[in-house]
């Protein structure tokens, strides 16, 4: 009879215990609890309730029991919690190096680095790469807080360029257009023109 609920400490790197649970026929219900943060893609293919980076306080831990059994009444809901709590728990000091997307019925990583730009798609975000667009469940503007400013800039209010992939600014009659690399035009308001520019030179 397989557990109901285990509580995952992976106190050093390596995936010895992982393993273990990918040799089970059923898993049972996890809660990550870690110091790692490269753990959260194998969080995700666990189906995992929840994912603590250490150090965690006890409201987090009873944050993650909340999650515990709106996992059980409602799985849908508790895989877009699991990912908002991968992205809170990050280290607040860095920015992501992956984005987690919808793809069919499971999640993929999406490179940060690999993206050229995003736009609003409602209350989603569509994520364009060279090897296609991902739908994000964040919206644009909780992207834009999230993502290195050094790298990322809002254009427009449905915009956000990668201005490592920006070809070039043109003015197209009273506003201006950027072209990115995979050949996409993205307009980009007035205001934000001159700081586009100031980026790229």
């Amino acid at each position: 009879m397989k557990p109901e609920l285990i509580f995952l400490d992976v106190q050093m790197p390596g995936l010895t215990g992982l393993e273990v649970l990918t040799h089970l026929d059923e898993l049972p219900l996890i809660i990550f609890s870690t110091a790692y943060d490269q753990y959260a893609l194998k969080a995700f293919e666990l189906h995992a309730v929840d994912y603590l980076l250490k150090p965690y306080t006890r409201e987090r831990f009873e944050t993650a029991i909340e999650h515990l059994s709106t996992r059980l009444q409602k799985p849908q809901e508790a895989m877009r919690t699991l990912a908002q709590a991968m992205v809170d728990e990050q280290d607040k000091n860095a920015y992501p190096r992956k984005i987690l997307v919808s793809r069919g019925n499971k999640l993929v990583a999406v490179n940060v680095n690999d993206i050229q730009w995003i736009s609003a798609d409602g209350d989603y975000s569509s994520l364009i790469t060279a090897n296609g667009r991902y739908l994000s469940q964040y919206g644009i503007g909780q992207l834009e807080s999230k993502l290195n400013p050094e790298h990322f800039l809002r254009v427009h209010r449905s915009s956000i360029l990668n201005i490592n992939f920006v070809q070039e600014v043109f003015r197209e009659g009273h506003t201006f257009d950027a072209r990115m690399q995979n050949g996409d035009v993205v307009k980009v308001s007035r205001s934000y023109a001159q700081r586009v520019k100031e980026m790229i030179f």
